[in-house]
């Protein structure tokens, strides 16, 4: 029986606890007046999640901590006046595909996407730096004001993508990494469903530090657990030869995802094969196909898949099998006597007993489960059928020969371009094991050479699901990272360069992976149900000039507003991207261009937004968008002729279309 509390509501559980929700990041350890420990909110970080300028005044926590924190936290919520701009000539499939690449800096790109794919996101994969004093992290400029920012971002020409190499002389070695993490983390945590998962892959630099900054982000329930991969057989460093890298997962909210991850074991087409050719040389002699099958075990070493399934050596009519403990979990559970089937003996009862209840056991018997030795003076065992048993709970130990993907990129391109590239099969096997299925979003913000990417392509490969893609990458350069490569990455770098160059394209990391994904359509082609298209979107300034506002502002409620004028170079696909952004509509959605009464209009998703760009927007084209009774209508102000001419096309949407939200840029 619950017992009442003589007491009002403790109002400032409920509030820390809402804080909670809201910013866990901001939830520290303190103690009461009793001196018991207690959880309490930092005000300083929590003045800082809602400043537009950095805020000081640091005390003792317990809490993760390092020079540069609260600029970074500031970087995360600083707007940026930036949007994406799609690219048609370097997409597949630009009218149909859902998939979509991002090229630029994947901070400003996670703010541009914090509106439109706000929770819906199932997976984000990250392979960040692992900043081992060679690779590249990013420079993010935080010495400067909400509007100083902003007015950087909305000045500059070029993306402002910044790539520094954080060698070990920097001193703030670790401080510049997770300054660069972050942020990011805080931003992709918004985009998560619920349920969704953060997946990190990593290795011994920066491994405590990501497990610690994960739980700060995603809060201390978030961190489930690693996958430790072991790739590598060196052993050529001092102290300890380390020989594998980490993935890391955390989970959004542990109440949402209880974590039923399971993955299909490896290597079981082999054993049934092997089997099946045991039963067809020596039938139902059970004792020599057993014989038999343990010689074959010891032939694959323990990083082969069918290593792991070992213990399944027995077989009978019923099929492959492990001889397993049958004794029950608790002394004395059930104690009776068992006749051997052949002695005609009582066989040795276990220590704590039998499992199953006489009756249970018997039926057991009668039915072949249960697995007898050769005579009375053996404790007998289950049997656990290997077709009962083919999935297993997500393991923690890997072997994964990072060859192999190497060489499957390379035979995709014809030569290597691209050292160390993650393996894709892995990560199908990973999206397939958490649960991503039907049209799940997974995004990779540090894209590299798109394995992230082509993993949904092969998760989607004969079956049901159609899950999507956003991947971000920035455009890298290549003759950059030349500087400062060596031995085999030298020369990889420079194929990379000349193959670029002979496609007459940039030589930047991102044109690798678009071209991956060309090649990965090309093989795919034949699969006619299988979108293995991408919609290519570029970071660029706002299309709007002197706009020093964030995005969500570059639009207006009503068609009373200022005149913007739009930037030279920029067409009416550029402003409707950026509409679908300030809208908060799905970037991969359908898009149609069409002539209506001699005037060009976009549809995006079946008139969920149709859009009219032109300079001279006449009666007759306001009244055919008003008669197809669009969810939301777009024009450029400056296309009026005049103030009166803008009331009246708003007194036609109002009276033939009045659920229409109407705005101007």
């Amino acid at each position: 029986m619950e017992k009442r509390a003589l007491h009002s509501p403790d109002l400032t559980a409920r509030n820390v606890e809402r804080i909670a929700e809201l910013f866990p990041q901001v939830i520290t350890e303190s103690r009461d007046a009793e001196g018991n420990v207690t959880l309490a909110v930092d005000f300083d970080l929590l003045r800082q999640e809602l400043s537009d300028h950095i805020v000081e005044g640091p005390q003792e926590r317990y809490q993760l901590d390092w020079p540069g924190k609260r600029a970074a936290a500031f970087a995360a919520n600083a707007p940026i006046a930036k949007t994406l701009r799609p690219v048609r000539e370097e997409s597949v499939d630009f009218d149909t595909t859902r998939n979509l690449f991002i090229e630029g800096d994947n901070l400003e790109a996670l703010k541009l996407l914090q509106e439109s794919y706000l929770g819906k996101v199932k997976l984000i994969y990250i392979d960040p730096p692992y900043n081992t004093g060679n690779d590249f992290v990013y420079e993010d400029d935080f010495a400067e004001s909400s509007a100083d920012y902003l007015a950087r971002s909305g000045q500059r020409s070029e993306t402002g993508d910044r790539l520094v190499a954080n060698t070990e002389a920097n001193g703030r070695f670790h401080s510049d990494w997770l300054s660069m993490m972050y942020p990011r983390l805080k931003l992709a945590k918004n985009l998560l469903t619920d349920d969704g998962v953060l997946v990190v892959s990593i290795d011994e630099n920066e491994h405590a530090s990501l497990v610690r900054l994960g739980e700060e982000v995603l809060g201390d329930a978030s961190y489930v657990g690693e996958v430790v991969l072991k790739n590598s057989s060196k052993n050529d460093q001092a102290y300890v030869s380390i020989q594998h890298e980490y993935i890391v997962f955390f989970v959004k909210n542990r109440q949402a995802n209880a974590g039923e991850w399971v993955e299909k074991k490896e290597g079981l087409d082999k054993i049934y094969a092997a089997f099946d050719g045991f039963r067809k040389k020596h039938g139902d002699d059970w004792g020599t196909i057993n014989a038999e099958a343990k010689a074959w075990y010891k032939t694959f070493q323990p990083s082969d898949a069918v290593y792991g399934s070992k213990h399944y050596e027995w077989m009978d009519a019923r099929g492959i099998y492990f001889a397993s403990d049958i004794s029950g979990p608790n002394d004395g559970q059930y104690v009776y006597d068992v006749t051997h089937p052949a002695t005609g003996e009582f066989v040795k009862i276990p220590a704590s007993g039998w499992r199953y209840p006489k009756d249970e056991m018997l039926r057991r018997i009668e039915e072949g489960r249960v697995h007898f030795g050769e005579d009375h003076t053996s404790v007998p065992k289950n049997k656990t059928y290997l077709a009962n048993t083919e999935y297993q709970s997500l393991t923690s130990i890997r072997y994964v020969d990072g060859r192999a993907a190497s060489k499957r990129l390379a035979a995709l391109f014809g030569e290597k371009v691209f050292t160390n590239p993650k393996d894709e099969f892995l990560l199908r096997d990973i999206y397939r094991a958490v649960g991503v299925t039907g049209d799940d979003v997974v995004l990779d913000m540090f894209a590299g050479s798109g394995s992230a990417m082509q993993a949904v392509l092969e998760l989607n490969r004969g079956s049901e699901s159609s899950c999507r893609f956003i991947g971000i990458q920035v455009a890298e350069d290549l003759n950059e990272t030349l500087k400062t490569a060596k031995g085999a990455a030298k020369q990889i770098t420079t194929n990379a360069i000349k193959l670029l160059a002979r496609l007459g394209r940039p030589a930047t990391v991102a044109e690798i992976t678009k071209q991956r994904m060309r090649l990965v359509h090309e093989q795919l082609a034949d699969d006619l149900l299988l979108d293995s298209g991408f919609r290519v979107l570029k970071i660029d300034t706002s299309n709007l000039v002197d706009t020093l506002a964030a995005p969500d502002a570059l639009v207006q409620d009503t068609l009373d507003g200022a005149v913007a004028s739009v930037k030279e170079g920029r067409t009416s696909i550029d402003l409707l991207f950026q509409v679908i952004l300030d809208w908060a509509l799905d970037l991969s959605e359908p898009v149609k261009t069409e002539r209506v009464a001699d005037r060009e209009l976009l549809s995006v998703a079946d008139d969920a937004l149709i859009a009219c760009f032109e300079d001279d927007i006449s009666d007759s084209a306001v009244r055919t968008i008003a008669a197809r009774r669009p969810l939301r209508a777009v024009f450029l102000d400056a296309g009026f002729a005049s103030d009166a001419a803008r009331i009246n096309a708003e007194q036609i949407l109002r009276e033939v279309s009045p659920e229409t939200e109407v705005r101007t840029i």
